[in-house]
């Protein structure tokens, strides 16, 4: 069986979608108000950027592709804070790149895995970022393995295991991809998977990274990863990838599965939709 769905992702107590429009998104983490880049609100805003400005402590302004510079819009402004996240603590923090450390549309997936990993089954985070996917499942009692190639935001996962009181979870520096495909070779079986693969990227010998290239590999891979009757969870943010581009990918790979892809959504208090990516989920 499969199938493509909306989803809308809802927003919490600790953060709000307040408004989005003119390519930019209006968004409270806890107490601290940002304003981002986003593409996908093309669209013009409910409330006027005056108002935004007003509001927001904190401003990303891009002055590359992907890099850029946080503008303080008001005094005293931490680089760095925690909330609370589905029973964690998380640290968020103010970098380089617009990526404040958590991708808060992926709240229904955090809540997917909550419900379906269980005590002492195997979970696998590949491309792992800060490890919320990760500390979801080790806080159900899963044994998690966190796979990530970048060692600052390793370290940022561990000190968000420390912070939300938990412990004993596998890190691993390595290209996820290349990790995968030894643990195939090893034997290693998951109950649940989930990946967030980059769109494009440079790897530390050169290689191109291109996802659209990459997709059959990495399906091939974890459907050889997976446990009878575990779960695997693809996101991806690439503008070259429709939802009918993944589902037929997947397809492909995982014959004889239930293959669904949800476009992701989230709304905003100003009665705004925000598209952010499809998520594939395979059981």
């Amino acid at each position: 069986m499969s199938y493509i769905a909306r989803k809308y992702a809802e927003a919490w107590k600790e953060y709000e979608l307040i408004d989005a429009g003119g390519s930019k998104k209006l968004e409270r983490f806890g107490e601290i108000i940002t304003i981002r880049p986003e593409l996908q609100a093309y669209f013009k805003s409910e409330l006027p950027f005056t108002e935004w400005n007003t509001m927001a402590h904190a401003e990303f302004v891009e002055s590359g592709t992907k890099k850029g510079k946080w503008k303080k819009l008001k005094a005293d402004l931490p680089n760095s804070w925690n909330i609370p996240v589905e029973g964690l603590d998380i640290k968020l923090e103010f970098t380089q790149y617009k990526h404040i450390g958590i991708f808060p549309e992926q709240i229904a997936n955090w809540k997917f895995i909550q419900e379906n990993i269980q005590l002492d089954q195997n979970f696998l985070n590949l491309f792992a970022y800060t490890g919320v996917a990760s500390l979801i499942a080790r806080k159900v009692g899963a044994k998690v393995t966190h796979v990530d190639s970048v060692k600052q935001l390793l370290t940022w996962s561990k000190e968000n295991m420390e912070l939300s009181q938990l412990a004993d979870v596998k890190w691993v520096l390595e290209d996820a991809l290349k990790f995968a495909q030894r643990e195939v070779k090893r034997g290693n079986k998951y109950e649940g998977i989930i990946m967030d693969p980059p769109a494009y990227g440079i790897g530390s010998k050169g290689e191109k990274w291109i996802l659209e290239q990459q997709l059959p590999i990495l399906f091939e891979t974890a459907n050889k990863l997976m446990a009878k009757n575990g779960f695997l969870i693809v996101n991806t943010y690439s503008p070259k990838i429709s939802a009918q581009n993944l589902l037929q990918f997947a397809q492909k790979a995982f014959k004889g599965k239930t293959v669904k892809v949800e476009e992701l959504w989230m709304n905003t208090t100003s009665e705004k939709e925000v598209f952010y990516g499809n998520t594939l989920l395979v059981k």
